[in-house]
């Protein structure tokens, strides 16, 4: 089965010398579970939930001490090599080359031709699992739209929205979902993958620079959830507001300064 075109990691990359703090800090938020994953290469955590990997955490290459941290999502494609070609064939760069990670697949890292960075992955689908499989199949791996500490949604803020949706589109098989109109701010484009919506487009918005940003689910309160960020040493940008759905939303940044948002049902 194809997974092409879905939500499939969320990836950290923080402070050097602050990897620790950071997992402290998301596994008081969302309940994770961050480990050591045990790679030889450079330290790189996992988090999981009963065991469900969610998200990986990383410090940032000294190659690129100096930019700030932040949340990366990775979208499934068929062929890792093949999305590349296209991609930069459509105005894309590529800032790190297909590559393969044993027993996970094959990855890349691009960013779309208004300079937002975002992630493929090409799953090896021999190292998976029935039972991850049919996870995947029920949209129940890292991206779930329905458990508390996943991945809930996928928001890119653009400079320029209508050629962004050109570029992704047909590169990763979505539909647009409804429109909303937000004044000065432009419209809110919902996309969707088969029949269910996955994220939304917009201008710039606050956003210095085009990029994603990664929602994660929360039970209850966003309100609650916004103290304990605050307690926990993050800081909040933006909400709680009540969004269609109807949700409640809040955007913060981790004690390190990357950028993230949460979604729940009660304010």
């Amino acid at each position: 089965m194809s997974f092409h075109g879905n939500p499939c990691w969320y990836e950290l990359t923080t402070t050097q010398g602050k990897l620790d703090e950071a997992g402290a800090f998301y596994g008081r938020i969302f309940g994770w579970n961050v480990v050591d994953s045990g790679m030889e290469e450079f330290s790189y955590h996992l988090a999981t939930i009963d065991r469900v990997p969610v998200a990986g955490l990383m410090n940032m290459p000294d190659d690129v001490s100096g930019m700030p941290p932040c949340w990366m999502i990775y979208f499934a494609v068929d062929d890792c090599d093949a999305f590349c070609r296209d991609a930069t064939a459509k105005g894309a760069s590529v800032h790190r080359p297909p590559s393969d990670i044993e027993g996970t697949g094959r990855f890349a890292i691009l960013a779309d031709p208004q300079g937002a960075a975002f992630g493929v992955l090409q799953p090896d689908m021999s190292q998976m699992s029935a039972e991850e499989i049919a996870r995947a199949r029920e949209g129940g791996g890292a991206f779930n739209q329905s458990r508390a500490g996943f991945g809930n949604w996928n928001e890119l803020m653009s400079s320029d929205p209508e050629a962004a949706w050109d570029f992704y589109a047909p590169l990763l098989g979505w539909r647009k979902g409804d429109a909303m109109d937000m004044g000065e701010m432009g419209t809110y484009q919902l996309f969707r993958r088969d029949e269910a919506d996955i994220g939304a487009m917009m201008g710039l918005a606050d956003s210095p620079v085009p990029s994603w940003l990664a929602y994660f689910g929360v039970d209850g309160s966003v309100a609650a959830k916004v103290e304990e960020i605050t307690a926990a040493g993050g800081a909040v940008l933006h909400g709680p507001i009540e969004v269609p759905g109807p949700a409640w939303v809040a955007v913060a940044t981790d004690p390190q300064g990357a950028a993230f948002a949460v979604v729940g049902p009660e304010k």
